[in-house]
């Protein structure tokens, strides 16, 4: 007589192997794109079957990659100045802001408050989905380790700003610059370039197009903060430009 398995290892062996081609996959990302420029996101690849699957044809999830050298001192110093002040420092994780973030949303459950480093946002925008689940953080997490070792700072810096959402169908640093300013990202001004960080945290909902007041108490903040941090001396001495 044929003992039947227990269907529970079934599982387990499919989520085991699920979960082995995932780690293939991602981490021959994380080597590949360490130097080759990204061609696409999976927040780009979101938004456009997105759109399609709603009818909207018209939509195009547009991007155009450029190296640090082509993108003002300005851009990333604003983004960092807005985001994630340690960047330099830390090693993907920033352990204070989650910290205060757990704490400010325990009294706080209608308004939410993240605490993701750019390292974050970057693996997060580059390979995985939008959501709040534990799996998906839990991902999240092993891929900004995997970055962090891997790719430089400068690196990481440099992915974030070329797929980061700007807008409806804007992504990337040059993309924006285009669309918003008819400039090249090369030539934006720390004023410009403090808008364009201003509407990341919802560039769906705020518009570098037509700024709110908040976006524009958000510009001001941002501009104060990278004065703070020694413009583009900070990006210099940190060998992120």
């Amino acid at each position: 007589m044929r003992l039947k398995r227990p269907r529970s290892g079934w599982v387990r062996r499919i989520v085991i192997r699920v979960l082995l081609v995932l780690a293939v996959f991602w981490g021959g990302g994380i080597a590949l794109f360490s130097f080759v420029p990204v061609p696409f996101s999976a927040v780009m690849i979101e938004r456009q079957l997105g759109s399609w699957l709603q009818g909207d044809f018209s939509y195009v999830a547009h991007s155009d990659w450029v190296s640090m050298d082509e993108i003002s001192p300005w851009m990333g110093l604003a983004v960092i100045a807005a985001e994630d002040q340690k960047f330099p420092d830390h090693w993907g994780f920033d352990v204070g802001a989650i910290e205060k973030a757990l704490a400010h949303n325990e009294r706080n459950e209608s308004r939410i408050r993240g605490a993701s480093t750019l390292s974050q946002q970057t693996a997060k925008n580059l390979f995985l989905w939008d959501g709040r689940s534990w799996m998906r953080k839990g991902f999240e997490a092993g891929l900004t380790l995997g970055i962090e070792t891997v790719w430089s700072k400068k690196r990481i810096l440099t992915v974030y700003l070329n797929i980061a959402e700007f807008g409806e169908g804007v992504f990337g640093v040059e993309a924006a610059a285009q669309r918003y300013f008819h400039k090249p990202a090369s030539r934006l001004s720390a004023s410009e370039a403090a808008l364009l960080a201003a509407v990341l945290p919802n560039p769906i909902r705020f518009k570098a197009s037509a700024p709110s007041g908040y976006v524009r108490s958000r510009q001001a903040w941002i501009l104060r903060q990278m004065r703070q941090l020694g413009g583009e001396w900070f990006m210099q001495a940190h060998k992120l430009h």
